[in-house]
C-alpha cells in the first residue's frame, strides 16, 4: 500500500478564464506557476516554494456549461478497482478511469449525494509530505455532504479515515472532524437546507495575516463571501468567489 493511500495529493480548478485565475491566486495565495501543458492540454501548476500543490487548465469542451470550480484529488492504489467499488456502494464515475501519460491514472467520480472528487495513483513516489499549516498548502478540506452518517461510512469505508473531535453547532448538527492517516485533515457536516449549492468538498489555502489576505481579496477581483470567522484554535477563515466565478477558501491567523 503507498504511504499517501487515502490522502487528497492533489488540487485542480478549471475555469473559463485561466489567465485571471492565475493572477488571482498568484497575488491573493502566494503561489508561482509553470507552464506544464502536456501534448493537446494545456495545463499550469500552483507552487508554494519548490512545492507544487495545484494544477489550472480550461475547462474542457465536454464540460462546457460547468461552473468553474476546484476538485480534490484522493490517492488510490489501484483507480480502477477503487472506482468500481464507489459505484457499488452508491457513488457515481463522472470519467472512467485513465492514464495521463508519464504522470499517473485517475478517474473522477462522486460520493452518494453527488459531491466530486478525484481518484488519482503516481507512476513514482511523488512528492514528501509536507507541513500542512505552512503558507501556500491546503491546510483543511471541508464536505458539506448531503448527510454527513452516510457520508462518513462511505468515506471511512473506501479510505480508512477516522472519526476526530465532533462539534456540536446547534440548529447546524455536528461537524465532525476527521483524520487521514493519523492526522487531523479536514470536517465534513450535513449541507445547510439554506446554502444554494449542492453537496461539494471546499479546500482552505493557507496564508499568512488573514485581514491582509482579504485586502489582496478585494485588490485582485475576488469577493468575500464569508467572515472573517475565528474557528477552534485560533485561526481564521474566509469564504470567497475568485474573479472567474469559482469558490475558494482561505485560513491564517489575525
Amino acid at each position: 500500500m503507498s504511504s499517501n493511500q487515502g490522502k487528497f495529493v492533489w488540487y485542480e480548478l478549471m475555469t473559463g478564464d485561466t489567465d485571471a485565475a492565475e493572477a488571482f491566486y498568484n497575488s491573493v495565495v502566494g503561489w508561482t506557476t509553470k507552464d506544464t501543458s502536456i501534448p493537446g492540454m494545456k495545463y499550469t501548476t500552483f507552487s508554494a516554494g519548490d512545492r507544487m500543490i495545484a494544477g489550472l487548465m480550461q475547462t474542457p469542451e465536454e464540460a462546457e456549461g460547468m461552473p468553474p470550480a476546484w476538485i480534490g484529488y484522493i490517492c488510490a492504489d489501484d483507480v480502477d478497482a477503487t472506482a468500481r467499488e464507489i459505484m457499488a456502494k452508491g457513488g457515481k464515475v463522472y470519467r472512467q478511469p485513465d492514464d495521463i501519460p508519464g504522470i499517473g491514472r485517475f478517474a473522477v467520480v462522486g460520493d452518494p449525494h453527488g459531491a466530486a472528487f478525484c481518484l488519482f495513483s503516481a507512476n513514482d513516489e511523488g512528492q514528501p509530505a509536507g507541513d500542512q499549516m505552512a503558507p501556500g498548502n491546503v491546510g483543511w478540506h471541508e464536505l458539506m455532504a448531503g448527510d454527513l452518517d452516510g457520508a462518513w461510512n462511505f468515506y471511512s469505508s473506501m479510505f480508512g479515515w477516522e472519526k476526530d473531535e465532533a462539534l456540536d453547532m446547534g440548529e447546524m448538527g455536528t461537524y465532525q472532524l476527521f483524520k487521514i492517516r493519523g492526522q487531523t485533515a479536514g470536517g465534513m457536516m450535513t449541507k445547510p437546507v439554506d446554502l444554494p449549492a449542492p453537496p461539494h468538498w471546499g479546500f482552505y489555502f493557507v496564508v499568512g495575516n488573514i485581514d491582509e489576505a482579504i485586502g489582496r481579496v478585494d485588490a485582485a477581483g475576488g469577493k468575500v463571501v464569508m467572515g472573517p470567522m475565528e474557528v477552534p484554535g485560533g485561526a481564521w477563515i474566509i469564504q470567497g468567489i475568485d474573479p472567474t466565478g469559482a469558490h475558494f477558501a482561505l485560513v491564517g491567523s489575525r
